[in-house]
């Protein structure tokens, strides 16, 4: 027998009251939602949201209880939120530093910070290094592109001598890959220190002078169990950075020509590594911290018996760089409103939408706010080492990293969309929402290599990660223009807050942060349902790397 209808209407007005509305089918996001939780993460209250702060801490908490709110499980291993990411934090002891070449006849002593600089050691708090040297070229070693630069060289017991910068001739992202790999490259091969050379090529895009403004930031690292550094080789005993007229003298001793090394550059060729004559020794002190912060981690359990055993991981970092030192200005708070609120308020609203699907989807979804990006990936490498479950249930991760909501953009960026099947994924998902797919407009920046996502890359793990794009809806605002000068001005200071992003850029705009949140849902929804996990593409560099026969193309 039918309800009489007032019946089911007081019903319905009952659960209305309740703010418990029937789920929808397909959610969508909500504008209102993003900026509220936008405004709070880039609050001046939060100082800049710095691993290990205090302001870091209440944004945890803050993600932590929107998640415990949504009616998400803790996805930690003591089953809370709070993956704790122990760290260890280094400063160079001003002073401390010291490097001189002991020839036959002489020994030269170089002036700190003027001919070389070091950083603080997060192995040890005292370096006393004194050893052989050998010349390594640029130090990379690939089979894919038949590069071996020690090839004939024994380093084991000495320092290597290396070229800063890469070959311009390799792929952009396999190049910022290699390049990651050169301290790994020495230490496999036993060298106990580094030296790099600073060449013509780095000081046109990177002068050493600017080198020199970072010389008092401190270093970090995760910590495994055993309280020791999780990255970073313990054998590697110091590591400088030469000037090039410092460098030229030490090559000099051994009869070589740097300058003759550096044309060689130009040519894009490939300088063969020898023996140098003489003995370096490197000096310093550092002190080292120990404190930790949190990644947080929320799960929606899969409904599938089976399927909900693997796992599709969406990330944001939810950390930042703290209070600026900028003597030129009384505004000390890097808020971070862009880098990355914005990605973090998506995923609050991305985590919103699967906890209002009227059944979860047949794989599970992992929630991860990750800590430490803006200190080297800390957070993600954590996380990817010591994953809640086995890291070949880790089907996929979609990673947001500055989504710049300042224009209403009509197309994406998936870096690394052409390395996995999720390139496809990405396209369906953005062509719902009627935008498009665009190619890296920046390949020579190698983006792919440079947020969270890379680190489960590393771990065997698909990923994409995903940016507005350089093309505006509205043909009166150039996206490009725009995403450039939010770079150039706002990008690591200050301004990156919302009432200096609104003065020059208008209303932030909180609708295409929703459009960005509907493409992200249905991208991980797509994964989640699809018997079919994402695989590597046979033809990809990072296949051969770092892929899996159960999640690479045959």
């Amino acid at each position: 027998m039918k309800k009489p209808i007032m019946l089911v209407l007081a019903a319905a007005l009952t659960l209305l009251a309740c703010g418990k509305p029937a789920p929808l089918s397909e959610p969508k996001a909500d504008p209102l939602k993003i900026e509220s939780h936008l405004r709070f993460l880039a609050d001046d209250l939060l100082e800049g949201r710095d691993t290990g702060s205090r302001g870091h801490e209440i944004a945890s908490l803050y993600i932590a209880e929107q998640f415990r709110a949504l009616g998400l499980k803790g996805a930690a291993a003591d089953g809370g939120y709070y993956q704790q990411v122990p760290l260890r934090k280094a400063l160079l002891l001003p002073g401390s530093a010291k490097l001189s070449f002991q020839f036959a006849d002489k020994t030269e002593e170089l002036s700190y910070p003027q001919q070389f600089f070091t950083g603080p050691s997060l192995q040890q708090t005292s370096v006393a290094l004194s050893a052989p040297m050998v010349f390594v070229g640029y130090g990379l070693v690939s089979d894919a592109f038949a590069l071996n630069d020690y090839a004939g060289l024994d380093v084991a017991g000495k320092v290597v001598v290396m070229l800063a910068g890469l070959p311009a001739s390799l792929p952009s992202e396999e190049r910022a890959y290699l390049g990651s790999m050169k301290t790994e490259f020495a230490a496999e091969r036993g060298a106990v220190g580094i030296l790099t050379v600073h060449t013509p090529q780095q000081e046109q895009t990177r002068p050493y002078a600017n080198s020199l403004l970072y010389l008092n930031t401190p270093s970090m690292t995760w910590l495994n169990e055993a309280g020791e550094p999780g990255r970073g080789f313990a054998q590697l005993k110091g590591s400088a950075y030469l000037h090039p007229d410092a460098a030229k003298a030490l090559f000099a001793a051994s009869g070589k020509v740097l300058d003759e090394i550096f044309q060689q550059l130009e040519q894009d060729a490939i300088p063969q590594g020898f023996a140098l004559n003489g003995i370096v020794n490197l000096q310093s002190e550092s002190s080292h911290q120990s404190i930790s912060s949190p990644n947080v981690l929320a799960l929606l359990p899969g409904s599938d018996p089976t399927l909900k055993h693997e796992v599709v991981v969406l990330s944001a970092h939810s950390d930042h760089i703290g209070l600026a030192n900028d003597l030129r200005t009384s505004d000390k708070v890097n808020n971070g409103a862009m880098d990355n609120a914005a990605g973090t308020a998506i995923l609050l609203e991305t985590a919103r939408l699967f906890a209002a699907l009227p059944e979860a989807p047949k794989r599970s979804i992992l929630f991860a706010a990750l800590t430490g990006e803006e200190k080297g990936l800390l957070g993600a490498d954590y996380f990817a080492r010591n994953p809640p479950l086995a890291i070949e249930k880790l089907v996929a991760n979609v990673n947001l990293d500055m989504p710049v909501l300042l224009y209403p953009f009509a197309d994406l960026i998936a870096f690394g969309a052409n390395h996995s099947t999720l390139g496809d994924v990405v396209a369906s998902a953005a062509e719902k929402e009627g935008i498009k797919l665009s190619a890296d407009p920046m390949p020579e920046q190698a983006i792919f290599t440079r947020s969270d996502h890379f680190r489960l890359v590393q771990q065997g793990v698909p990923a994409v990660f995903l940016m507005t794009g350089f093309t505006s809806q509205d043909p009166t605002l150039d996206g490009g223009k725009i995403w450039g000068s939010f770079f150039a001005k706002h990008y690591h200071k200050p301004s990156d807050d919302i009432p200096s992003l609104e003065r020059d850029y208008g209303p932030i705009r909180y609708d295409a942060g929703a459009v960005f949140t509907n493409i992200n849902f249905n991208i991980a929804l797509d994964v989640a349902n699809t018997a079919q996990r994402p695989l590597w593409r046979k033809q990809s560099f990072f296949t051969g790397v770092f892929g899996r026969p159960d999640n690479s193309e045959q």
